[in-house]
């Protein structure tokens, strides 16, 4: 086999070999993300189980103190039914709540960005409001309203609200200015540079304070049902503790938390399903 030969086989081979070493990188990027974004969460809710059963063996705690992982895993099952009629209301509240307040968020956002006076105006008023402590909005919320669903809806909007503003205006504005003078140039109207511009760029800001309002509407809608409730995880939570029924308690617990991941976990879901030009983070 002459020299020519020999060289032309290697430029053959070499794509090969080069998509093979892609492949292998990528598969091994895949296994990175794999292990940090799923493994390593689920080791560290094993971790945190493992070591809530060691101090109640360790330190012997009774368990109208601390029950054990086991015997609220018991209740879990024994109350199965209880708990999920109580979790329907609580879910039905965060939902709308989370609707209804990020909802409300975007739309004066969009008021603001379009106009500063009013966001002069109407921001500070809006940051003092959200000052006040929930707990102390919510009585006035439930005797403005009722004993019904509705404050406990308003009050888990209000949780959701202002995060979203402030990431939301935030998004709108930090538009690259090169690309919004490129727009004018062009002759784009508001609503051009908005919908196409403004909007896209605001995405990864809301969808960052979509998770926390993921989290925290489930919180307002549980405070709320604190306040004036007869059925919820809230007022579970309220009856378990006077019952000292710790097990029923630590169950309505984990119960609410799951309600909490499984709404964060819809929001990442649907922010992966929008938001498809940005990298991966493969580090």
């Amino acid at each position: 086999m002459t020299s020519t030969s020999i060289n032309a086989a290697v430029d053959a081979a070499a794509p090969e070999d080069l998509q093979d070493t892609e492949h292998m990188a990528w598969a091994a990027a895949r296994r990175r993300r794999l292990w940090r974004s799923r493994v390593l969460p689920a080791l560290g809710i094993v971790g945190l189980i493992a070591l809530w059963w060691a101090v109640v063996v360790f330190f012997n705690v009774q368990p109208f103190i601390a029950p054990s992982p086991g015997l609220v895993l018991k209740t879990l099952y024994l109350k199965r039914e209880v708990l999920l009629a109580n979790l329907i209301p609580t879910a039905t509240e965060a939902a709308g709540g989370f609707l209804l307040g990020n909802l409300a968020a975007v739309l004066i956002a969009t008021v603001f960005v379009h106009n500063k006076t009013l966001q002069d105006i109407f921001f500070p008023v809006v940051l003092m409001f959200n000052a006040i402590p929930i707990v102390a909005k919510a009585p006035i919320l439930v005797l403005i309203m009722g004993n019904g669903m509705e404050p406990k809806i308003t009050i888990a909007a209000l949780v959701c609200f202002f995060p979203t503003l402030v990431n939301t205006v935030r998004g709108l504005e930090s538009v690259n200015p090169q690309a919004m003078e490129l727009m004018r140039v062009l002759s784009a109207s508001k609503t051009e540079i908005f919908f196409r511009l403004r909007l896209f760029n605001a995405l990864p800001y809301m969808f960052s304070a979509l998770r926390i309002a993921a989290s925290m509407c489930v919180i307002g809608a549980v405070v709320g049902e604190w306040i004036g409730a007869t059925v919820g995880v809230g007022a579970m939570i309220i009856q378990a503790t006077f019952n000292f029924d710790s097990a029923l308690l630590y169950a309505a617990i984990v119960m609410s938390a799951s309600l909490s991941g499984t709404f964060f976990l819809l929001v990442v879901l649907a922010e992966r399903w929008l938001i498809r030009w940005q990298p991966e983070n493969v580090h």
